[in-house]
């Protein structure tokens, strides 16, 4: 009798336990979406001090020990480690930025952020979420429509533009006292690289960027040709003019089996034969390489045995032959690009017309700090350049060279779309403006929440206020009124530490970045509204 007792009782537990459980389903997901919210919005405030010429430095330590010191937004969240999935969702969003704009990594992120905060209030009066997300969308469309109305058209030859526009993206690194020298190299470099009358976009993979630890960034420099970083092998040769340059992928050593094997040798006459024949074998391929009228010589780095035997050294040496050896297989692609070369894979394809020919390949010494070697005036150069980033510890090098990358990205944005809009918080306060007029138009929940994202926007200027150390309320009280009397760009001088016409500060911003940091934005945060439930 005791059984059916007991079944019965679990039963009877089971449907109360049921009972509890859909009154806690129909609480969960809004928890979900606050808990996903508030891990957001937790990002966003911690990236937020970075914002603006004004704004801080992130020290971050990983898990080896290193130490990066950076501003740019993608770095420092790249770095943090970052456990809640919705947490993910924002460093995912400063990578497309990255990729996308390369600039503006900072704002997008505490867009973002701010949008959220702004859901999470409509949320709490009881909106649904799909209704939120719907308006977002609408307030969207209306902003690039706003931003595209307020954007001046740019050419391309228009080089004091372009300049400014690198300027305002050094303003806010580290190096931002060096961008009267980092900004027309940058400019310079992109010019290079594309035809500017037919270009619609730039391979920044054509602009190589070698760090070099030394000296300091005034050292920096922009060279039309190649910089390797490798040594010279062979101490004779340091400055070759006119010179054909041979890039081989095969070994100059003497042959070996694929397998591993041991000979014994017990006669020594048949040593010495063994040996004489490695000595003709060496001689033989570096005379054929002399033969085709080379004199500069790149190795690629081999990882089955050394590429160059001393013996093969010291017969290059006598031809006067010069040789870099362990060369990087990615660098390959850049090389032959450069110097016009084909890569040769075997000694019997060495042929004259596979050389690049160049006037000068020397080595140079760069005042007690290490060599470079350059080979410049390439007869037939392909568009490439390489930018030398030199600085005086490893921290300023890297933070130099992110800063180089983001100067060259807004140039190409201005490529891709060429258009310029004001910077210092501008465009923010007259998109949230117009977004506020229009909300007044629309009728019902919607009106309510493309105010809310209008107001949201609002954290930009007033965040680069905060950063500059003004009153961020006054400020932005006061610039919303400036724009409302119809000055379009009047934004944040944060150098005066007041609010005057942008444009004339040529504080200025391509518009592609501004676009795409609004949509991906927008994007990210109506996917975290979507999400209900997190299934681990």
């Amino acid at each position: 009798a005791r059984t059916p007792e007991n079944t019965g009782g679990k039963a009877h537990g089971g449907a109360g336990n049921r009972a509890k459980g859909t009154s806690q389903d129909r609480d969960k997901p809004s928890q979900i979406r606050f808990s996903n919210i508030s891990a957001g919005k937790a990002v966003a405030d911690a990236i937020r001090t970075s914002l603006g010429p004004k704004g801080m430095d992130k020290m971050i330590q990983d898990a080896k020990g290193d130490v990066t010191i950076t501003n740019d937004g993608a770095t420092i969240l790249k770095q943090m480690q970052i456990l809640h999935p919705a947490a993910k969702m924002l460093v995912e969003l400063s990578k497309a930025q990255d990729i996308e704009a390369g600039d503006g990594t900072t704002s997008v992120v505490v867009i973002a952020g701010a949008l959220l905060d702004a859901c999470s209030r409509l949320l709490q009066k009881g909106i649904h979420p799909t209704i939120i997300s719907e308006s977002f969308q609408k307030a969207l469309d209306k902003g690039i429509e706003v931003l595209t109305n307020m954007a001046q058209p740019v050419e391309l030859s228009d080089r004091e533009t372009l300049l400014n526009s690198a300027t305002t993206s050094l303003n806010s690194k580290v190096v931002c006292q060096y961008s009267s020298l980092l900004s027309p190299m940058s400019v310079d470099a992109v010019m290079k690289v594309i035809d500017p009358t037919t270009a619609n976009s730039v391979d920044l993979r054509d602009i190589k960027i070698v760090k070099k630890l030394g000296g300091t960034i005034d050292d920096c420099e922009l060279v039309e040709g190649l910089v390797l970083t490798q040594k010279v092998a062979n101490t004779g040769v340091t400055r070759v003019e006119k010179a054909k340059i041979g890039l081989i992928q095969f070994c100059l050593s003497a042959p070996k089996t694929d397998m591993d094997n041991q000979i014994v040798v017990s006669d020594y006459a048949q040593m010495d034969r063994v040996l004489r024949e490695e000595r003709a074998y060496i001689l033989n391929l570096v005379k054929q390489i002399k033969k085709a009228g080379c004199n500069v010589l790149l190795i690629q780095k081999s990882i089955l045995r050394d590429a160059l035997s001393d013996l093969a050294l010291h017969f290059l040496n006598k031809m006067k032959i010069m040789v870099v050896k362990d060369i990087e297989r990615d660098d390959i692609e850049f090389i032959c690009k450069t110097i016009g070369t084909k890569p040769v894979a075997h000694i019997d394809q060495f042929t004259p017309d596979m050389l690049g020919s160049a006037e000068l390949a020397e080595e140079v010494n760069l005042n007690g700090s290490g060599k470079l070697i350059k080979i410049t005036g390439c007869t037939n150069p392909g568009k490439t350049v390489t930018i030398v980033v030199r600085g005086s510890n490893k921290l300023v090098l890297e933070e130099a060279e992110r800063s180089i990358h983001d100067a060259l990205c807004v140039i190409r944005c201005l490529v891709k779309k060429r258009a310029l809009i004001a910077g210092g918080g501008a465009p923010e306060i007259e998109l949230a403006l117009r977004l506020n007029e229009y909300a007044r138009t629309l009728k019902g929940m919607d009106s309510y929440c493309v105010r809310a994202y209008g107001d949201a926007l609002e954290v930009i200027p007033s965040t680069l206020a905060e950063n500059a150390g003004l009153n961020p309320i006054s400020t932005v009280t006061e610039l919303r009124n400036r724009h409302a009397q119809g000055e379009k760009t009047a934004g944040i001088n944060v150098r005066k530490g007041g609010i005057s016409n942008i444009l004339e500060e040529l504080v200025v911003q391509p518009l592609l970045v501004s676009l795409s940091a609004l949509t991906l934005a927008t994007e990210t945060v109506r996917s975290i509204l979507k999400i209900d439930d997190v299934v681990s």
